[in-house]
């Protein structure tokens, strides 16, 4: 049998869930499910029947929050691969099957969306050993969820009479209630998963009959790919050539070769906040709640929340509390959330596209206050890192270290800074931060002047590339 090589997709491509900074935080890199960010689940639960490490492909905007989030887990994988533009999950996998060849190996490609919750692992093992069988005979495997309700948010795919691994008759979009209703009550209908197994040359191969132009597309972007770090980066240009299309729509629908498994698992796509309170374990009075949570008569509520957040007599109501905002809604009523967003990016307030922590090669700072002429910052840099050789027009800078060793550069001098210890760095002048040792540095930095904006950064020398 062909190693399984998990493919996750994590670009960013689908609905956001979090409230307000949907751009800047996709759901699949939160803990909406217990303690792991959703990223971190999809790894650990292919973990065991993995062949071989993951690839990736991320958004570029998201790749620090991607590897730093694996690293967390312990995993290296075995390619992270970065979008420059979203262009749909067929020409995703298809650049993930053409690394897997050049790699020198034909291996099964478990494809798995990264914002999936799934409840029962052993279940959804037994499935993927099931759909191994046929994806090693060349059928482009799908898995089809057990339907448990009629639900018109979700595509339909008929599977053929039988047990086990089934030919799949058609895909249907997403139905009316009433022919929802009939689907449920056929037996024969499954709910469209997003998740699919195949070899890497099998997929490739109904893309050169299917979809050439796609193929081409994707072989030219990989191949003019630049890499630096962890990281590969997908050449723009012929990128964007490729057709943005669904796998479903360019490949499953047509091939001759679609086969389905049916999966009972507990499996939610957790496209809004309703769904994720449904998979959610709930207490006798159907309340599910994350994080520091009291409530008082409350029923069938959904809470979450770093700080305390306190329910009294609340029903059906869902509170999302954010570093940047919180929101209160009904229920029945929570994916109308999008308007709120769509005010906030007409009134063009920060929150629809920054989010108050934020991700970088070297670590990560978290914007914690900030006023009229200052911020201030908690920043984080990871052992051995090195921030940019820089320099700032508008603002100085305090540094205050709470915990480990700094290495400061500040004009031609170069000092070392321990805990409780600070140095400024005036408006002008060259710096750099460095930490030198086996332990994170923790340290805290007040900014000060007339504009504290991100772009007011020249930078001299940087190991990452940037400008």
């Amino acid at each position: 049998m062909l190693p399984i090589l998990p493919v996750i997709l994590s670009g960013g491509s689908g609905t956001r869930l979090w409230p307000l900074s949907r751009e800047a935080y996709p759901k699949q890199f939160l803990p909406l499910v217990g303690e792991q960010t959703m990223l971190q689940a999809t790894w650990a639960r292919v973990a065991d029947i993995a062949g071989a490490a993951p690839i990736v492909v991320a958004n570029q905007e998201h790749r620090f929050m991607a590897a730093e989030q694996l690293r967390e887990c312990g995993v290296s994988p075995a390619a992270l691969i970065l979008e420059p533009i979203g262009r749909n999950t067929a020409p995703a996998i298809a650049i993930a099957a053409l690394q897997t060849l050049a790699a020198g190996e034909d291996a099964l490609l478990l494809v798995l969306p990264s914002d999936h919750v799934v409840r029962d692992d052993s279940a959804f093992h037994a499935a993927v050993r099931d759909a191994s069988v046929a994806a090693q005979d060349g059928k482009l495997v799908t898995f089809g969820i057990v339907p448990t309700a009629p639900e018109t948010g979700y595509g339909y795919i008929k599977a053929a009479p039988g047990d086990g691994v089934r030919a799949v008759e058609r895909f249907v979009e997403k139905p009316d209630l009433a022919t929802a209703q009939a689907y449920l009550a056929s037996g024969a209908y499954y709910w469209n998963s997003g998740m699919f197994l195949f070899k890497a040359s099998r997929y490739l191969d109904e893309l050169r009959q299917l979809q050439p132009d796609m193929l081409a597309a994707c072989e030219q972007a990989l191949s003019r790919a630049t890499r630096d770090a962890d990281f590969i980066r997908l050449d723009a240009d012929a990128f964007s050539r490729s057709p943005n299309d669904s796998i479903d729509y360019a490949v499953m629908e047509k091939t001759r070769d679609a086969a389905v498994v049916p999966l009972d698992a507990g499996w939610s796509d957790v496209g809004s906040w309703s769904a994720l309170w449904e998979v959610s374990d709930k207490d006798t009075n159907g309340n599910a709640h994350h994080g520091d949570v009291i409530e008082i008569d409350c029923r069938n509520t959904y809470a979450h929340g770093s700080r305390l957040i306190a329910m009294v007599g609340l029903e059906d109501i869902v509170v999302v509390e954010t570093d940047d905002a919180v929101m209160v809604g009904h229920r029945d009523r929570i994916q109308e959330v999008k308007q709120v967003v769509n005010r906030i990016k007409r009134d063009g307030r920060s929150e629809a596209a920054a989010h108050r922590k934020v991700y970088r090669p070297w670590g990560a700072y978290d914007s914690i206050d900030n006023g009229a002429r200052f911020q201030v910052k908690r920043i984080t840099v990871k052992p051995g890192a090195t921030l940019s050789l820089q320099m700032h027009h508008h603002r100085a800078e305090h540094w205050i270290v709470v915990s480990g060793t700094a290495e400061v550069t500040r004009g031609d001098d170069v000092i070392l800074l321990t805990e409780n210890q600070s140095t400024y760095i005036p408006l002008g002048v060259t710096h750099r931060l460095k930490n030198p040792g086996k332990l994170p540095l923790e340290l805290i930095e007040v900014q000060s002047g007339s504009y504290l904006g991100e772009d007011d950064i020249v930078r001299f020398e940087d190991q990452y590339g940037r400008s």
